[in-house]
């Protein structure tokens, strides 16, 4: 799992930049790959959080906070070097009135960031009460790094090099593909729904050593 997220967070680096050569960008790679696989055991430390209780819920809030700025760190590292890599991009984010329109994105994240770093610091976090907030928090702000992503991309799959108009097959190809993800996605929904009940709850019998 530690692969996984690596290769995802350097390809992730990589994509963001237009997939250029030299050290410099293999720099950026490397620091995008920590912080993406920082920013996946930060959300799993607050989903346990939410899931647990006793020492490793005391344990989990102790990994989510340190990981919170590492988390941070890797979306405002991000976030710089996404408009500094394309010029189509810069002027996507900062002319007018693109700048205004885009602005709450930005807001939120600061404003959520702030939110997570200050709930995790309160006596009541382990509660039931709270136990949910930095999870839910910590999903929106991944929605949010991926609408950025998105907004900043478009209509580009490559960036500045391939739209996704370029990219997508034949017609002929597509409609058998759309049929199969008509079959396939409610599978994975209902999948994941069953899985969300069987586990709903707390994992009272979970153990840690």
């Amino acid at each position: 799992s530690t692969m996984t997220a690596l290769s995802q967070g350097y390809m992730l680096g990589l994509y963001i930049l237009g997939f250029p050569e030299g050290l410099a960008a293999q720099l950026f790679a490397g620091l995008t790959a920590i912080g993406l696989a920082v920013g996946y055991s930060f959300i799993g430390s607050t989903w346990l959080l939410r899931k647990t209780e006793g020492s490793l819920q005391k344990k989990a809030i102790i990994w989510a906070r340190h990981g919170i700025w590492g988390f941070a760190g890797g979306l405002l590292g991000a976030s710089l070097a996404t408009p500094l890599a394309s010029e189509r991009i810069f002027y996507k984010w900062f002319g007018f009135p693109e700048v205004v329109l885009l602005a709450p994105v930005p807001l939120m994240s600061v404003l959520l960031v702030s939110l997570l770093v200050f709930i995790l610091r309160r006596p009541y976090i382990g509660s039931d009460a709270w136990s949910w907030l930095p999870f839910a928090t910590t999903i929106v702000l991944f929605a949010l790094a991926f609408v950025g992503l998105a907004y900043s991309f478009a209509p580009y799959i490559v960036p500045d090099r391939l739209t996704i108009y370029e990219a997508a097959s034949a017609p002929e190809s597509l409609i058998i593909i759309l049929f199969g993800a008509l079959f396939v996605l409610p599978v994975i929904t209902g999948y994941t729904v069953l899985l969300y009940a069987i586990f709903r709850g707390k994992a009272t019998a979970l153990s840690y050593t």
